[in-house]
């Protein structure tokens, strides 16, 4: 038995890749995707087709191209080919140039949903993928509302982990490595213990606040740097990890006893905090790692998505 087997029994493990080989290699439940991975899978010989696929449907009779359309259709193509393998679901990102954008989103998200409906995938199996400003939670709380599951991501503070909770979401992504990554920098270091890894510690007590009162939104922490931050939080409810940590997993037979649990979760003294507009732009304010990893987040992923415009661009 391998440590990923081991940790497979008490989480779910998705893979944070858009290459569909390196998902087929490790048979995680759930697939995720974000404009930075797809942009690295469509530089991919392979995966020109799907790429060839959005162009021309996104491709009037007389000429005239959609970009818009196209690259709705290449997302949801990465998408429909994940869920082929993984046998559960796949999360889908709305770009992040509508962080802020509460009606563009939703309308980003029903442009998904209908393109995924059309391929016959149920939107049971499709997660979309917001990021978790104020704007963001409350899309995606009229998107719940309406059968539509969303998965939050940019997540790095309890206040956004909150508030997604109060909103109904299903799952929400917190950032481990990029928290640890502030961190390092912020305070000069070249490491910490892992149970005192700034990101193991964020998500364990969202992980800890949510087990104690019974919200039923998913936890998936995401983005590790290293195998000691993934054994640390197993027992979370899922974890999302790259191929170069699964491998690394799936190399090792060091057996891996749970970290988190809801049963102890539920013995902890927590306050529960009453979440509102100006309490999360107030509490998010004043965590000064949360407030630059959320905007830093938000223009990389916007970044990459321009970056795949332009490459599409040059294909048309």
């Amino acid at each position: 038995m391998s440590t990923l087997d081991d940790l497979k029994k008490m989480t779910t493990v998705v893979a944070d890749t858009g290459e569909i080989q390196e998902i087929k290699k490790y048979e995680p439940t759930d697939g995720t995707t974000n404009p930075s991975l797809i942009l690295k899978a469509c530089g991919l010989k392979e995966y020109q087709p799907l790429i060839k696929d959005a162009i021309t449907c996104g491709t009037s009779k007389e000429g005239k191209t959609d970009l818009d359309s196209i690259m709705n259709r290449i997302f949801v193509n990465f998408g429909v080919e994940i869920l082929k393998i993984v046998p559960a679901r796949v999360s889908t990102e709305v770009d992040a140039r509508l962080s802020f954008d509460v009606e563009g989103s939703i309308k980003k998200a029903h442009e998904y949903i209908d393109l995924y409906q059309k391929a016959s995938i149920d939107k049971n199996r499709v997660l979309i993928k917001l990021a978790s400003t104020w704007e963001g939670i409350l899309a995606a709380k009229q998107l719940e509302k309406e059968g539509i599951h969303c998965n939050m991501t940019l997540m790095f503070c309890l206040a956004q982990a909150i508030a997604c909770a109060e909103a109904g979401v299903t799952l929400i992504s917190p950032f481990v490595g990029r928290i640890f990554d502030w961190y390092k920098k912020a305070e000069g270091r070249d490491g910490y213990p892992p149970d005192q890894d700034p990101g193991v510690v964020s998500v364990r007590q969202i992980f800890n606040y949510y087990k104690k009162f019974g919200y039923k939104t998913e936890i998936m922490g995401a983005s590790f740097r290293n195998v000691d931050q993934i054994t640390h939080l197993s027992g979370c409810d899922l974890l999302t990890i790259s191929p170069q940590l699964l491998k690394e997993l799936s190399d090792s037979e060091t057996p891996l006893d749970r970290a988190l649990s809801a049963e102890q979760a539920g013995q902890l003294e927590i306050e529960k905090v009453a979440m509102n507009e100006k309490r999360f732009r107030y509490l998010l304010n004043e965590d000064r790692m949360a407030t630059e990893k959320l905007a830093e987040g938000i223009r990389g992923f916007a970044q990459d998505t321009v970056k795949l415009e332009k490459l599409i661009q040059t294909l048309l």
